[in-house]
C-alpha cells in the first residue's frame, strides 16, 4: 500500500455539508487542498462551492475519483450505503486510498468499514470530533481516531488542518469508543452544572457572581465557562443540538449494554433530553438541560440591591 504523506496535491473528496463537514472542508480549500464537496441535497454543496476553491459534485459515486475520501453524516444506516455494497465507495475507490469517517455512530459500524476496505488495500479511519460547530468553523475540534498507525500517518497532516488535537486510540472502533466516553463525560457535566444554576436562581442569589466565584475552583469545566451565560440568558442556539445528542446518547447505552457497562446517570440524562425533545426543544443546544428544570418552578425575583 501506498504510504506516502497526503499533500495538497492529492485529490480530497469531503462527503457532508452539514454544519461541521462545510467549515471542515472550507479549512482543506484555504489551505490550499484540492477539494471536491458531495452532499445529498446538492443545494449545499453548490452553496460552499460558491465560498471556497473547489469542485462539487452530483453522484456519490463521482468521489471514487479521489485520493481521499472524508466523511462526515448522519449515522450507521448512512455510512453503510456509503461505503459498503454493490454501490458503495470501497466497491469503487482504488487500492491505496485512504477514508476517514467523522461521523459519530456506532464501533461495529467502524469496523465493519475497516474490514472491507482491509479487504481491498485501502486505509479507514474512524476519527469522530469533539468541539461542535464552533470548533469546526475555528478549525480547533479534537479527533479521536482508530485504525492503523499507517493510516493514521497518512491522514494526520489533513487532519491537522481543523484540529487542535488529533490522536490515534487504538484499532478500528477505538475511535467511536473514545467519542462515546466523551459523550458520557459531557451529560453528565451538563445536568450537574444545569442543576447549579438552577438551584443558584431559585435560592435568589447573582447567578453571574456565583459562577466568577465557583470557576476559579474545582467546579470549573469548558460548559461552565463557555455555557453559562447563554443558559442564563435562556439561549439555546449556540451548541450541539439535543436531536443529535440523544443519537449519541442512545449509541453509547447500547455499546454498554453490550459490554456489561453501567451508565445510570448517562441513562437518566438520555431521558432528561427526551422530555426537551417534547418541548419542543430537539434544536436546542444541549445545555437547555436548564429550561427542563426551570419549566418546573420559576425562580424568584433577585433583589436589585443584592449586588449593589
Amino acid at each position: 500500500m501506498d504510504t506516502a504523506q497526503p499533500s495538497p496535491s492529492q485529490r480530497i473528496c469531503f462527503i457532508g455539508m452539514g454544519v461541521m463537514g462545510f467549515p471542515m472542508a472550507g479549512h482543506l480549500a484555504k489551505n490550499g487542498h484540492q477539494v471536491t464537496v458531495y452532499n445529498r441535497s446538492p443545494e449545499k454543496s453548490e452553496r460552499w462551492f460558491k465560498q471556497h476553491n473547489g469542485k462539487f459534485i452530483r453522484k456519490l459515486r463521482d468521489a471514487a475519483q479521489s485520493d481521499v475520501v472524508i466523511s462526515c453524516i448522519g449515522n450507521d444506516e448512512d455510512l453503510r450505503k456509503t461505503y459498503l455494497g454493490d454501490d458503495g465507495l470501497i466497491r469503487l475507490l482504488p487500492k491505496g486510498a485512504l477514508i476517514v469517517d467523522h461521523t459519530t455512530a456506532s464501533a461495529g459500524v467502524a469496523r465493519e468499514i475497516s474490514e472491507a476496505a482491509d479487504e481491498k488495500g485501502i486505509d479507514f479511519l474512524d476519527a469522530p470530533v469533539s468541539g461542535g460547530q464552533q470548533g469546526a468553523e475555528n478549525g480547533s475540534l479534537t479527533i479521536m481516531c482508530g485504525g492503523t498507525e499507517n493510516g493514521f500517518n497518512r491522514a494526520k497532516p489533513i487532519l491537522d488542518v481543523y484540529s487542535k488535537a488529533c490522536a490515534l486510540m487504538g484499532p478500528a472502533g477505538s475511535g467511536q469508543l473514545t467519542k462515546m466516553v466523551n459523550q458520557i463525560a459531557i451529560a453528565g457535566l451538563v445536568q450537574g452544572l444545569s442543576e447549579a444554576l438552577n438551584f443558584a436562581q431559585i435560592s435568589g442569589l447573582d447567578c453571574q457572581r456565583v459562577i466568577e466565584v465557583i470557576s476559579k475552583g474545582a467546579a470549573q469545566s469548558w460548559q461552565m465557562e463557555n455555557r453559562h451565560k447563554t443558559m442564563l440568558e435562556d439561549h439555546y442556539d449556540h451548541g450541539f443540538a439535543v436531536d443529535h445528542m440523544r443519537k449519541d446518547l442512545g449509541i453509547c447505552l447500547h455499546e454498554a449494554n453490550e459490554r456489561g457497562a453501567r451508565l445510570p446517570v448517562t441513562a437518566l440524562v438520555d431521558q432528561f433530553y427526551g422530555e426537551i425533545q417534547d418541548m419542543g426543544g430537539g434544536r436546542w443546544d444541549t445545555s437547555s438541560l436548564l429550561k427542563r428544570l426551570q419549566s418546573f418552578k420559576k425562580p424568584i425575583e433577585q433583589d436589585p440591591q443584592a449586588s449593589s
